[in-house]
């Protein structure tokens, strides 16, 4: 039986490469593919296999000091579901551009980032203050149009780099006093997100513990979140039962879909939103009509 494992600790290492020489080292050891970051900062990844050996990797990791007490998040998927093993050092472990002087690290994670909650939590604070709390996703904007938690903000950002510019405008000011819960896939960004949003002048910033997945593990499709989730491996979006709802509309016909495809020209990094129908024309797989003269023009 196979599984993946998603993971991540924010604390100060010393010498990053030889962290990464030494996960490269354990993963292959034990067959595992996936993508592992290292850096000043801390460690940052999701790795498949057979279940014997992701509990041999947990063990083993855990035995570093700074990771003792890392929190592994399990998800359906195996070790196909990735192309390789990939071990690296980055200068930021999660990459939203010169952020050093956006907030510290040390032995207990990310400095004066926002209030943790568990998943039951989560329900607990909206229950008790209804409207005046607020969703803020911390994705790329394209992963909420097929999942996110209901009635969220989505910011207008392509990449994580983008969030410190849409955190510096005047968009959000109308929910500075309210009570804001950041969220993202794994947990990963919100910590940092959370950080960047007290020093602008949010007030009360919270973040889910785990992120989408451990809410979804816990409550699957009845509780706060709908739709599908997407994920950054061969299985392009996950659901967390068979009730998920479809939020996701085709790019092209606008029919129900969670389906996202890599644009057709290959210069372009963006996915395209289509249903399996519009699928099945070539000339649909394009992002924009500009991307679709390019290509001709190419041949």
């Amino acid at each position: 039986m196979q599984k993946i494992l998603l993971y991540y600790k924010f604390a100060p290492i010393s010498d990053p490469q030889a962290i990464m020489l030494w996960q490269k080292t354990l993963t292959d050891s034990l067959n595992l593919r996936g993508r592992i970051l290292v850096s000043a900062q801390g460690l940052n990844g999701t790795v498949g296999g057979d279940m014997d050996d992701l509990k041999a990797y947990v063990k083993a990791t855990k035995q570093y000091p700074q990771f003792k007490d890392i929190v592994f998040k399990w998800s359906d998927g195996g070790r196909e579901d990735f192309p390789r093993m990939s071990v690296k050092v980055r200068r930021e472990l999660v990459g939203f551009q010169n952020s050093d002087n956006e907030f510290d690290v040390n032995e207990n994670g990310v400095v004066g980032g926002g209030t943790h909650l568990k998943p039951a939590d989560v329900n607990e604070l909206v229950e008790k203050f209804g409207k005046d709390v607020v969703f803020f996703d911390g994705r790329n904007a394209h992963e909420a149009k097929i999942g996110k938690f209901k009635g969220a903000v989505v910011p207008n950002t392509n990449t994580s780099r983008d969030f410190i510019a849409e955190l510096e405008s005047d968009k959000y000011d109308d929910i500075k006093d309210k009570k804001v819960i950041t969220y993202c896939t794994g947990g990963i960004r919100c910590e940092v997100i959370s950080a960047m949003m007290k020093k602008r002048g949010f007030k009360d910033v919270y973040q889910i513990d785990g992120g989408i997945v451990k809410y979804g593990e816990q409550f699957g499709d009845d509780g706060l979140w709908e739709g599908h989730l997407r994920v950054f491996d061969k299985r392009m979006t996950m659901t967390f039962s068979d009730k998920a709802k479809t939020i996701g509309e085709c790019t092209h016909c606008g029919g129900k879909t969670s389906n996202f495809e890599n644009c057709a020209f290959a210069s372009c990094n963006d996915l395209v939103l289509i249903c399996e129908d519009c699928k099945q024309n070539p000339d649909l797989l394009y992002h924009t009509a500009a991307c679709r003269e390019k290509a001709v023009a190419k041949v």
